[in-house]
């Protein structure tokens, strides 16, 4: 059986407006069709759990190695004509992500 990382993506509305939040979770299957179904079910908990909804998209990573310090656990390739400032800022650094700055 190999490992996968599975990212699912949720989303929550808060009085604010809607939160989306990506979330990958580890699971070790025979295939990536059985692992996206273990990861599946458990986000319908984990939206249930935590009062947001499980919006319906799961994409899956086959690791190459046993998980442990450092190895790969998901990676996506996307094609973009963007050059790498203006690819960041589209992507990942558009200014409303909840993360510390160091």
């Amino acid at each position: 059986m190999d490992w996968y990382g599975i990212r699912c993506v949720f989303g929550t509305k808060t009085r604010d407006g809607k939160v989306y939040e990506e979330r990958i979770t580890l699971w070790q299957a025979s295939s990536a069709d059985e692992a996206i179904a273990l990861a599946e079910a458990e986000a319908e908990t984990y939206a249930a759990d935590t009062g947001s909804a499980y919006l319906g998209l799961a994409q899956s990573y086959r690791l190459g190695d046993t998980p442990g310090p450092g190895a790969e656990v998901f990676s996506l390739l996307r094609d973009s004509p963007l050059e790498p400032d203006a690819y960041l800022d589209a992507f990942f650094d558009t200014g409303t992500e909840r993360q510390q700055r160091h």
